[in-house]
């Protein structure tokens, strides 16, 4: 690797604020589409694809157990179905955009003409082989607490997207009558700023039907509102 590359790929790391790495070989294989090698370029013998097979593991691990530890309420087939919005094409690729993956991803002439640096399938594959490439650098637990950084934003709309519904479906239901009104009411939060726990209570013409806690105000709402769904028997 010409020292060119190893100053570019000394960026993507100072942006992550990763320091201390001495061997940059695995990252930078880890940014070769398989085209780059097809053209023909010398001095490359290797391209991302087996450290995409290693990466997509230990994303899928990392999802599985943030979403374990910090979302003790979700039953498994809510976390599976969180995992599964957070681990696909789309979702991968825009973890790729945030830290830029794409403007250092070589690529032959052709598919670098046709794009490449911007599909979806290409960014995703690229940050699975970046994060495989991370775990062999720089460790699990480094490697684990970087992706949860990464898409943080990402798994809390994956959240209320996913379970936004719960309040709707309670809405709906109780306006088949139409003197029915729902209101909710956060009942207390506890722990520190960076670990909150919200309690919410939803209640049917001024009268508690449910209560449910949860990460953020609007997630407890939602579990409030699934509780409340579960005893009307319409979940």
């Amino acid at each position: 690797m010409d020292e060119k590359r190893k100053v570019r790929i000394t960026e993507i790391l100072n942006r992550l604020n990763i320091k201390n790495v001495n061997d940059f070989n695995l990252l930078d294989r880890a940014l070769i589409h398989p085209s780059y090698l097809y053209d023909g370029h010398t001095g490359y013998f290797e391209h991302n694809q087996r450290l995409e097979f290693l990466g997509d593991a230990v994303v899928g691990l990392t999802i599985a157990h943030h979403l374990f530890v910090q979302y003790p309420h979700k039953s498994e087939g809510e976390l599976t179905k969180i995992r599964a919005s957070l681990v696909c094409e789309a979702s991968l690729a825009d973890a790729a955009r945030e830290i830029k993956l794409g403007e250092y991803l070589l690529m032959g002439k052709g598919e670098e003409h046709m794009g490449g640096a911007n599909r979806p399938s290409n960014l995703a594959d690229c940050f699975e082989a970046f994060v495989g490439a991370l775990y062999l650098t720089i460790g699990m637990e480094k490697t684990c607490n970087l992706v949860i950084s990464i898409m943080k934003d990402k798994i809390i709309a994956s959240i209320d997207g996913i379970f936004n519904d719960f309040k709707t479906q309670l809405q709906e239901h109780v306006q088949k009558k139409p003197d029915n009104h729902i209101a909710y009411k956060i009942l207390k939060e506890e722990g520190p700023d960076h670990e909150k726990t919200f309690y919410a209570a939803v209640y049917l013409n001024d009268k508690e039907i449910a209560q449910g806690s949860g990460r953020t105000k609007k997630e407890a709402e939602q579990e409030a509102a699934k509780i409340a769904l579960k005893d009307l028997g319409e979940i």
